[in-house]
């Protein structure tokens, strides 16, 4: 997923683009106006974070010019006006959410997965698939050759983390973040019992193995060649 970041302040934009891309998305960042409309318009993104108050064209304009040629491109306001007028302005003129800032990145993060969500479920499969491994989303039932699989809620989150992201090597943190909804401490081990636990039960006794470890990376869930 692609997210443009729009953001005049050289501090909060570099803080956004860090969080955003360990949160495992493809982070851009503009610093003006014009060039977040003209980025927005040529770029493939699936979201636009932007700031009100930019050199350049306002965020005001930067919306509504996007408007006019991408209607369904989900946009974030995120921005040190706070007023209700403000915020209504922003919405009237077709933002999909908007926050205030100072704002916990906590909260940043589950508006931009809320909105990302939004824009593709209308082309969500029920049923994500990798070798004779199955998991019905709809029924939340997991399989594999044809055995049925029980997983406690968090076990369940983690797979379908991996095979929603199959073939991608996911670190640590974007599955702390993503599963846990925490920052990744690198004195615990959480993820490491986690993934071991859905190991025992989706991997050991089949063939062939899919969750492979990445030394000093992380972790994937693939078919292997």
């Amino acid at each position: 997923m692609k997210i443009l970041i729009v953001e005049d302040e050289p501090k909060t934009g570099s803080y956004l683009r860090q969080g955003l891309g360990e949160a495992g998305y493809v982070v851009d960042l503009v610093d003006n106006g014009f060039n977040g409309l003209h980025q927005a318009e040529s770029g493939e993104y699936d979201l636009v974070v932007l700031d009100v108050m930019l050199p350049g064209l306002d965020g005001w304009q930067v919306l509504q010019g996007l408007r006019r040629g991408h209607p369904h491109l989900a946009v974030l306001f995120l921005t040190a006006r706070d007023q209700v007028e403000d915020r209504v302005k922003g919405l009237e003129l077709g933002a999909d959410d908007y926050l205030v800032k100072p704002f916990a990145f906590a909260e940043l993060l589950a508006r931009v997965r809320t909105l990302l969500r939004r824009g593709r479920a209308p082309s969500e499969p029920s049923v994500l698939r990798a070798a004779d491994l199955e998991v019905d989303l709809l029924r939340r039932r997991v399989t594999r050759a044809g055995q049925r699989i029980e997983l406690t809620a968090k076990e369940y989150a983690l797979l379908e983390l991996f095979l929603r992201r199959r073939g991608e090597v996911l670190p640590r943190s974007l599955i702390a973040s993503s599963v846990w909804d925490m920052n990744f401490d690198s004195d615990t081990n959480v993820v490491d019992v986690a993934v071991r636990r859905l190991r025992l039960k989706i991997d050991n006794d089949f063939e062939p193995r899919l969750i492979q470890t990445v030394r000093g990376m992380g972790y994937v869930l693939d078919v292997p060649a």
